[in-house]
């Protein structure tokens, strides 16, 4: 109580985390905004007849707004994959490369490429789902007024929506608190969090669920979080010593450091570029009544073996491609050797940072294969046991992560102005970056 108290007493922080509510519950209104041309009964009714298929994974990163097909219908996601694409040119392309390195700038420039490829990629993805809509899916007349104009329409409407969200997003991480981002994402599972548990509530009373399996699963999940929280927080420290230096006419005396290697350093990324990736040939797949699309649609459904072969090998490739996009052995060997800091046995350099990328590539396989297993084995129980998406693994390191980074940001914000963090005086809450 004493570390909400104190947020209180920040004047900052309480009007970050106040604009950033307030983005978030505009996120949500937008939600429940439905797009011009459907007939909402007859979405609602076909959106019941496929539950528990590759849509409700689609509507997980939506917030829910592909069921009613509202003016976010296509979420984030698109923004999402022009990250990737423009990530992965970043090795293509040696423009993009030295961009990268030019530091806040070249960041900067990299964002606004992004937010450009994210346009044609909505005006793709929202001509595709206008088609398809119009093409009767499971018998039912969706669009009552079929037409090049209604596919304009939808194409202009969910881009502005994608284009909007991703604004909402830049406000909160600008403004507010946390990244913005990743927050819209993680608000959109929670809110699925309440239908999914009182379905899952409904199918113990049906009968369909034994209580005993339902309650296992609830300690399943809870078992599930406190991992994700330890492997998160858990990190490799390699000593630094750091030699007499003289600077003008004083000496500053020799000094031990470490320096912490996370087990995920990576965090979040992987798991949602790998489940980007796999959703869109599906996607294509449900739009067109082709028999070869239709067997990747059967092939990448989630939970499949060849879904979650294809979702472990993805995950692993993205934890180390990410982790080399954040983390260069070689200009933190080179920042040691000009303060004068060395690894104990290790000649400072290139020595070094040969070291360092071979302790970083162990853990990143490590962190690899802790988010695969989080990742799969609830996908396993989601087949078994007939639980909401919602419950996935995917989601629910989603959720973790982002909520210990913006934790962990609320509590700097504190600690800058003196007061004692969330825990108190002896415990801090570590994001993933700490």
């Amino acid at each position: 109580m004493q570390g909400i108290a104190n947020i209180a007493k920040t004047p900052e922080l309480k009007q970050r985390l106040l604009f950033t509510v307030l983005m978030l519950a505009v996120y949500r209104i937008g939600v429940h905004i439905p797009a011009p041309g459907v007939d909402g009964g007859a979405l609602q009714s076909f959106w019941n007849s496929t539950q528990g298929t590759l849509f409700d994974y689609l509507n997980l990163f939506s917030g829910g707004a592909l069921e009613r097909f509202s003016i976010f219908a296509l979420g984030i996601m698109p923004y999402i994959s022009a990250s990737i694409i423009l990530q992965l040119l970043t090795v293509v392309l040696p423009a993009l490369e030295r961009l990268q390195k030019e530091g806040e700038m070249g960041r900067k420039k990299i964002n606004q490429y992004t937010r450009y490829l994210t346009i044609p990629l909505c005006l793709v993805q929202s001509f595709m789902i206008g088609v398809w809509m119009e093409s009767k899916p499971g018998g039912l007349v969706l669009v009552p007024q079929p037409g090049i104009y209604f596919k304009l329409l939808v194409m202009v409407t969910l881009t502005a929506g994608t284009v909007f969200i991703m604004w909402l997003g830049e406000q909160i991480t600008e403004r507010g608190i946390g990244n913005g981002i990743s927050l819209i994402i993680y608000a959109g599972i929670v809110a699925g969090f309440l239908p999914s548990t009182y379905s899952t509530l409904e199918q113990v009373r049906a009968g369909d669920m034994g209580a005993l399996i339902a309650l296992g699963l609830v300690v399943f999940m809870v078992l599930v979080v406190g991992a994700i929280i330890f492997c998160e927080r858990g990190q490799r420290r390699i000593p630094v010593h750091y030699a007499k230096r003289i600077v003008g006419r004083k000496m500053f005396q020799g000094q031990q450091s470490n320096l912490p290697l996370r087990i995920n350093t990576a965090g979040v990324i992987p798991p949602i570029f790998a489940s980007s990736l796999l959703v869109f040939p599906a996607t294509i797949g449900s739009f067109f009544p082709w028999d070869f699309l239709r067997g990747i649609q059967d092939s990448l459904a989630p939970g499949g073996l060849l879904y979650n072969i294809v979702l472990v090998g993805l995950i692993i490739f993205f934890c180390y491609f990410y982790t080399a996009i954040l983390f260069n052995p070689e200009d933190v060997a080179d920042n040691m050797k000009k303060f004068g800091g060395y690894v104990p046995g290790i000649r400072p350099g290139q020595n070094t940072a040969v070291y360092i990328d071979r302790v970083l590539s162990r853990l990143t396989l490590i962190g690899a294969i802790y988010v695969s297993i989080i990742c799969v084995i609830p996908l396993f129980l989601i087949g078994k046991f007939n639980v909401s998406f919602y419950f996935g693994g995917t989601s629910i390191l989603i959720v973790v992560g982002v909520a210990l980074d913006t934790v962990s940001q609320i509590e700097s914000h504190l600690l800058m102005r003196n007061y004692d963090g969330l825990m108190g005086k002896q415990k801090r809450v570590r994001g993933r970056r700490d």
